[in-house]
């Protein structure tokens, strides 16, 4: 059985998330179809920033950096 924490996100790593990430709050809207007028809510007036973000984030980062190998292993001729 697995624990989760869902505990939420604050604004501060939110925003260094998508900073990692290359987004702004206006690109990431962009990317996932969300208006940006709610995407630039999360974190202020009470507002957080939805439970999923941090996961999705932080796999969209990873995926990146995979990419980054992946095709780096390509150019030396490691793999094809």
């Amino acid at each position: 059985m697995h624990i989760f924490n869902w505990s939420q996100m604050d604004k501060d790593n939110f925003k260094s998330l998508l900073k990692k990430a290359n987004f702004n709050k206006r690109t990431f809207s962009e990317h996932l179809g969300l208006k940006y007028q709610s995407v630039n809510s999360w974190g202020n007036n009470g507002r957080s920033v939805p439970y999923w973000v941090e996961s999705w984030l932080n796999l969209y980062i990873d995926n990146h950096k995979c990419k980054q190998i992946k095709e780096m292993l390509r150019n030396t001729g490691v793999c094809e």
